[in-house]
């Protein structure tokens, strides 16, 4: 009996923890005290990455999605995963159908939902790494160094940001064979990524 008492307690004491972790918002999405509240201008806000020693993630979500709650409630939560992209990325949240002002990276001025439309993004949560200097004569999307759509799980997840801050973008492995690569040197030739 005692057993199940503390195990039921240290079950309540890890929901709870997690919990405070992150809250939601007025627009129904996840809020990290971490990420990056800015007015939205995208050139900007790589420069001030830049200027931080950082790169520049746009995380786009929409009220009701259940892999954007699993990014948060899951993988975010994870300190590995939280603490590594909190080192080297300033992260900005966009909601798919928001109506905040966006400045695009080619100077155009749309709502959140006009840019989403625009940049193409069908998913969410969508994170769109930004290049390290602003282009001005391409959006947002048309200059992310890479983008991730969907949610996956923990290794997938954090394998990505570490590609991208290694900028795997730019040499001949492409993000898939990166991962498989990296899946093998720490589980063995014959295991198979997840």
């Amino acid at each position: 009996m005692k057993r199940m008492i503390a195990f039921t307690s240290a079950i309540f004491i890890a929901f709870t923890l997690q919990a405070a972790a992150w809250e939601i918002g007025d627009d129904g999405l996840h809020k990290e005290e971490w990420f990056s509240l800015t007015f939205k201008d995208i050139a900007e806000d790589i420069a001030t990455a830049k200027e931080n020693g950082k790169r520049l993630a746009l995380i786009v979500e929409q009220r009701g999605c259940i892999y954007c709650k699993e990014v948060h409630e899951v993988v975010l939560a994870d300190p590995e995963v939280r603490d590594y992209i909190k080192e080297h990325f300033m992260v900005v949240q966009y909601n798919m159908h928001g109506s905040e002002e966006v400045t695009d990276t080619d100077g155009e001025t749309l709502t959140e939902k006009q840019a989403a439309k625009k940049w193409r993004l069908l998913f969410t949560p969508t994170i769109m790494f930004m290049p390290e200097e602003a282009p001005e004569d391409m959006d947002a999307g048309q200059a992310a160094a890479a983008m991730m759509p969907g949610a996956f799980k923990k290794g997938t997840f954090l394998e990505m940001f570490i590609w991208v801050n290694d900028k795997g973008y730019e040499g001949e492995e492409s993000f898939q064979t990166y991962y498989n690569r990296r899946w093998r040197e720490k589980h063995g030739e014959t295991s198979q990524p997840e």
